[in-house]
């Protein structure tokens, strides 16, 4: 086993897809020592049994480290398709009609299948539908509920099972299909830490996967649908965090209109102490080259600004030729952005008011101690994971250093901005409190002689939602001989 020391010299967690180009063990822990904390499987692609072997690679890799890897599903959500055309490709000219209907034949340049009859049975004139991830905008003229008459707005060339996107109507299916169902069932059965929740339109589809995880994962609604934004806050409420999925979203909505539903996005979930992913295109070019484009880094660099939790590489890292590298450049943004002197006003621009619990008081209290004298950490107990995340929403200066004798919710801190957790046992009384915290911020260097932490719990110990705790205490040099 290597040294547990810590060592990432940012706060930002950093979130990789598995695929083609990075599922063997070896380029998994090549990955992760690249910067990767966390690892996403996309159920929309792979097998089950490469899955699983995956997270056999992660699972070893964290016995090996020492240290605690998160892993995050991916559940793909309902897709809806066209159907298949008599020609190869078919040129749909704009100002003309085009109709999609539930006939089972072959379309041509008047018509194709929609085999979803609640979609059509839902559209209305003057609803927008965009087919092949937006290339191709039409507006419904007519609908009888088994078909609906289209005018080409914006044509191009068209062919088979092409996806539709709908984005002025809440859709009356499901954001769970019998496939995700599946996959539920098999990723948990793997342990996985965290479930990703595609194609959310409401709050009840928030609800009906939490009662099929039954508390054996983390839920992640991510944040595709622009109905979505209408019940942000409600859907907020049930989740255990988001992600700003900006590739749906943005075919759906003008490109102009995502850069500012990113930040209110943020700046929510934050508020409510839900940690927040941002993803989709970060690096893009680094599928296919070894370093990224300026606006790239930009990119990544605002949404760190913003204080997100973490940040996102989909094919960069799944199917690109350089996942490595598209690591490294997105662990060297974020130090050098949290590096900046002005990151601190910046990422404080939200505003975090405190909820009236004694919790949230220590938190917002343990802010301000790091603030005022210099502290090298903050040490928090926790058995749910709770005071770590109200630790997380107010960005302290220091690291946050999670102990906690929950192996499940020392994974799931892996996407919790600033935490570094250790699995250790629960602590029975005050003096092997501050003993312990004191020794785990020694042996992981996250303090040396003559160093301040700040250190909260719960009386009683071991005690879930009992934080009511806060104490300073300063290392000296003989604890640093008995570590």
């Amino acid at each position: 086993m290597v040294s547990p020391i810590f060592s990432r010299n940012r706060k930002v967690k950093i979130l990789a897809t598995l695929g083609p180009s990075s599922s063997s063990p070896e380029m998994i822990e090549k990955m992760y020592r690249a910067g990767v904390d966390a690892f996403r499987m996309n159920m929309s692609h792979g097998e089950h049994e490469a899955h699983a072997a995956n997270v056999r690679s992660i699972r070893a890799l964290e016995k090996k480290i020492g240290r605690p890897i998160a892993i995050l599903a991916d559940l793909q959500g309902p897709k809806l398709r066209i159907g298949t055309f008599a020609e190869p490709a078919v040129m749909l000219h704009d100002g003309t009609r085009f109709t999609l209907d539930m006939i089972q034949k072959k379309g041509d340049a008047t018509r194709v299948n929609l085999p979803h009859r609640e979609i059509l049975s839902t559209l209305q004139p003057g609803h927008t539908l965009l087919l092949d991830d937006g290339k191709i905008r039409l507006q419904v003229i007519r609908s009888d509920g088994n078909s609906v008459e289209t005018e080409v707005i914006v044509g191009g060339i068209i062919s088979d099972r092409k996806g539709v996107n709908v984005p002025e109507v809440v859709l009356p299916v499901s954001s769970l299909t019998d496939k995700d169902r599946k996959d539920l069932t098999f990723a948990l059965e793997q342990d996985v830490d965290w479930i990703a929740l595609s194609f959310v339109q409401r709050p009840e589809d928030v609800a009906e996967a939490r009662r099929l995880i039954g508390g054996k994962a983390a839920l992640l609604a991510k944040i595709e649908k622009p109905a979505a934004i209408d019940r942000l806050d409600e859907i907020l409420e049930l989740s255990d965090a988001v992600m700003v999925a900006r590739g749906d979203l943005g075919v759906e909505l003008l490109p102009e209109q995502v850069p500012p539903l990113q930040k209110k996005i943020v700046a929510a979930a934050r508020k409510l102490g839900r940690p927040v992913v941002v993803a989709t295109q970060m690096l893009e070019s680094m599928i296919k080259s070894p370093t990224p484009t300026r606006a790239e880094v930009s990119d990544v660099a605002t949404a760190i600004y913003d204080g997100a939790d973490a940040i996102m590489l989909s094919a960069e890292s799944a199917v690109g030729d350089w996942p490595i590298e598209a690591a490294t450049m997105m662990d060297r943004i974020a130090a050098q952005v949290e590096n900046d002197p002005s990151y601190a006003d910046r990422v404080h621009f939200t505003e975090t008011v405190p909820d009236e619990t004694t919790a949230d008081a220590l938190a917002a209290a343990s802010y301000n101690i790091a603030r005022t004298i210099k502290t090298s950490a903050i040490v928090c107990y926790t058995s749910s994971g709770s005071t770590a995340r109200r630790m997380a929403r107010e960005r302290p200066s220091v690291p946050l250093l999670v102990l906690t004798p929950n192996r499940h919710t020392a994974r799931r801190v892996g996407l919790l901005w600033g935490a570094y957790a250790v699995i250790t046992r629960d602590v029975t009384d005050f003096e092997e409190m501050i003993g312990k915290a004191k020794r785990m911020a020694l042996r992981h260097g996250l303090g040396e002689a003559g160093s301040r932490l700040i250190v909260c719990a719960g009386v009683p110990f071991g005690t879930p939602g009992s934080t009511n705790l806060l104490h300073i205490v300063r290392l000296i040099g003989d604890e640093l001989k008995r570590r």
